[in-house]
């Protein structure tokens, strides 16, 4: 199968046939969905080596793999579900590692040096992340799972995050509505300032504070269920200790599920404990996990969006988490 057969079929020049495929901006809608048929129904698969030499372009979106072994429980179905939505629009991802901070950057300059990728794809963002500004004071396209809570301005490029600083705040608000006045907070002992754990412990501060409640925290000294455990600990040990435990993360929480029940007390009636991210671990445990679920379809296909929108676009999308009421704290 030829451009030129592609060409004959759809009534159009090899050229218009090749600006469907390279540059569909370039053509007008009617003579675009011509085209595309004529490709669906001839089969035509455009030759990906012939295309990046005239185009120079790799037609490879670059993602950093997380360096963190509790994120890998959200990060592995994320990873999957941007790898589907790049895909849907003819390219392919290039996964790679690098070291955190700025030490990582001469990864990515390799990456752009060698023309190995097209552009990026950021996860796991922190406050003032580095990679934001270098990207874009290079103006090499990019789009952010996350924000990076900048102390002045707007954040460099598009991002997309989940609000959970407002998810954290209406875990609270129904642990309430059930009849819990002490409702405990575990999160990391992050040292950034702003970033992911930040913003969920900010929602269960701010919604605490507007129902006039005490604030109990504890923070886990590593991202692993023994850390959280330790943490439930003090917490339990407590004069008046938690009837309800928000956690940061849902391997947080297991590990807040694995002191509660040392202690004999059973979870979903002693202590209702709740988790982050709604992975496999939340549906596994036993009597299950109340979570917050992240909408990863919905993630994936604005991050592809956003970087298609083209070079110089910023702002965001903030979207909505939702909670799923399982037995370790049975919420209506």
């Amino acid at each position: 199968m030829t451009l030129r057969q592609v060409a004959v079929r759809a009534g159009v020049s090899r050229q218009t046939v090749s600006n469907v495929i390279n540059a569909p901006d370039r053509v007008e809608e009617a003579t675009l969905r011509k085209v595309q048929a004529a490709i669906e129904a001839l089969g035509y698969q455009p030759n990906r080596t012939a295309r990046s030499l005239a185009t120079r372009q790799a037609g490879l979106i670059g993602h950093c793999l997380a360096r963190h072994p509790g994120r890998s429980l959200f990060m592995d179905p994320f990873l999957h579900a941007l790898t589907e939505a790049v895909e849907r629009t003819g390219r392919r991802m290039l996964v790679f590692t690098a070291p955190d901070g700025a030490g990582g950057l001469a990864t990515y300059a390799d990456l752009v040096a060698q023309r190995a990728v097209d552009a990026f794809i950021l996860s796991d963002t922190v406050g003032d992340d580095p990679r934001h500004t270098w990207l874009a004071g290079r103006g090499i396209p990019f789009a952010s799972f996350g924000r990076t809570w900048p102390a002045h301005g707007e954040q460099p490029g598009p991002w997309v995050d989940v609000d959970g600083a407002g998810a954290c705040a209406e875990m609270v608000g129904r642990l309430h509505s059930a009849g819990h006045d002490q409702i405990a907070f575990v999160g990391w002992c992050d040292p950034v300032p702003m970033g992911a754990a930040h913003d969920r412990r900010r929602g269960w501060q701010e919604e605490c504070r507007r129902l006039g409640l005490s604030e109990q925290s504890a923070c886990a000294d590593s991202d692993s269920m023994q850390a959280a455990a330790r943490a439930t600990a003090v917490l339990l040990d407590d004069a008046n200790p938690p009837t309800a435990i928000v956690a940061a993360s849902d391997l947080l929480a297991v590990g807040v599920l694995t002191e509660v029940r040392r202690r004999k007390l059973r979870p979903g009636h002693d202590v209702w404990v709740t988790g982050f991210d709604d992975s496999v671990l939340a549906s596994s445990v036993d009597g299950g996990l109340t979570t917050v679920s992240q909408p990863t379809a919905e993630i994936t296909s604005a991050l592809v969006r956003l970087l298609d929108a083209g070079a110089g676009h910023s702002g965001g999308v903030l979207l909505r988490g939702r909670i799923v009421a399982r037995g370790s704290a049975p919420i209506d």
